[in-house]
């Protein structure tokens, strides 16, 4: 049964999102399976396609994804679109209200904390990376700059840890590791480009970036996001557990895809992400992760300085861009989007805001080793951006995504 009506975000979240399109009276939307439910306020001609929204996770269905949803905060209003299933287990259909693993996305907290200490004096870009975590790494040449860019060349250990999927993963499903630990996997092979010469996205940079908040605040990674990120942002439903396994409360279950076709999905919900860490193990709701883009577009968490700093793009390909922990994404009406994706075993996150923060959306599917599913989600953007023409031609448009672990594996 697809239920109508208006989601009104905290009084941050309405703080955070000014108005700006004009709202007529909400009308009930139906004719959808009883797995799906839509919570939506129509608005202009300029608001989020909604249909299109639908139709791009029903794709993420249909290429394997037990469920997939999405939340849109535009100006104070929320549109809430799932499909499919969030518990394979009891049946639960999947609910855009509940917790997740973000995966990468977590990168863009590590960026803004470290960030943030570049406000206070306490850290500069373009200094060595030795000079705060001396002798680590073997070329003082490899600055703080290069590593939140993705431009120190240090190799991904993923690719190697995750080459196969599901071994890969339960080898390190309950692993607790040093951050020493995963720099060695990654210094025991050969660096992928000179520092600086140019973009090869890799996990051990933002490893090293905790490594970094650890060193300089003289705190743990999981104080530092939560004094300088979630409590000052009221992000009830963002959490980093690190070693624990669980995600409190109700939360969506992730299943990832064996490499064996045919092969049946693995519940991946519980584990450490000790193989991430500061790169990937921050767990948050869809509401939350709008709330922190938008803060963070606006300028709410940094200074003018330093998101001018974050949004020096190096160029990943034809309509992508990367800054520090943060990606541009040009749409193809002409729109540039900001935020982030996610990939964790189990869960595929796209989190992007507008360029003043006022429209957001967050788009999960709950699994993962699925290039199908993953080269869909794109089309939540032009939806929610563009529109349905755009989300329609995003179908067969744009770069083949990659995973935001072992992304040199290509997953079909």
């Amino acid at each position: 049964m697809v239920s109508g009506m208006v989601g009104k975000g905290t009084a941050l979240g309405a703080a955070l999102l000014a108005p700006l399109v004009v709202l007529v009276p909400a009308q009930t939307v139906s004719a959808a399976p009883s797995t799906a439910s839509t919570t939506v306020t129509r608005a202009e001609s300029s608001s989020p396609d909604l249909t299109a929204l639908r139709e791009a996770l029903r794709s993420a269905l249909a290429l394997g994804a037990p469920g997939a949803m999405a939340r849109v905060d535009d100006n104070g209003t929320v549109h809430k679109v799932t499909e499919g299933i969030g518990d394979q287990g009891t049946g639960r259909a999947m609910n855009a209200n509940d917790r997740f693993r973000v995966g990468s996305v977590s990168k863009s907290f590590s960026a803004v904390v470290l960030l943030q200490l570049v406000d206070e004096g306490k850290l500069n870009l373009d200094a060595s990376v030795n000079t705060y975590l001396p002798g680590l790494l073997p070329d003082d040449r490899i600055t703080v700059r290069h590593l939140l860019s993705h431009r120190s060349g240090l190799y991904d250990y993923t690719n190697d840890m995750f080459a196969a999927t599901v071994p890969g993963f339960e080898a390190v499903r309950n692993r607790v590791f040093s951050y020493q630990e995963l720099v060695d996997l990654s210094l025991a092979k050969p660096r992928t480009v000179q520092p600086g010469a140019g973009y090869s996205y890799s996990n051990t940079n933002f490893v090293v970036a905790g490594m970094l908040i650890e060193k300089i605040t003289g705190r743990s990674v999981t104080t530092a996001y939560k004094k300088r990120i979630i409590k000052p942002l009221k992000l009830s439903g963002t959490f980093y557990v690190h070693p624990q396994t669980a995600i409190p409360g109700r939360h969506i279950k992730g299943y990832l895809r064996p490499d064996e076709a045919g092969a049946p999905l693995v519940d991946s919900t519980e584990q450490t992400v000790s193989w991430g860490q500061s790169a990937g193990a921050v767990i948050s709701s869809a509401k939350d992760l709008n709330t922190f883009f938008s803060a963070l577009n606006r300028g709410a968490l940094i200074s003018d300085a330093q998101l001018s700093q974050m949004q020096q793009w190096t160029t990943v390909n034809s309509t992508q861009g990367y800054g520090l922990g943060l990606r541009r994404r040009d749409l193809s009406c002409g729109v540039s989007v900001y935020g982030h994706t996610g990939t964790v075993q189990g869960f595929y996150t796209f989190a992007f805001t507008s360029a003043d923060g006022k429209r957001s959306v967050t788009a999960v599917a709950n699994t993962s080793n699925n290039g199908s599913v993953l080269n869909t989600l794109p089309r939540t953007l032009e939806a929610v951006f563009c529109g349905a023409p755009a989300a329609a031609s995003a179908r067969t448009a744009g770069p083949v995504e990659r995973e935001d672990i072992a992304p040199d594996v290509v997953r079909d």
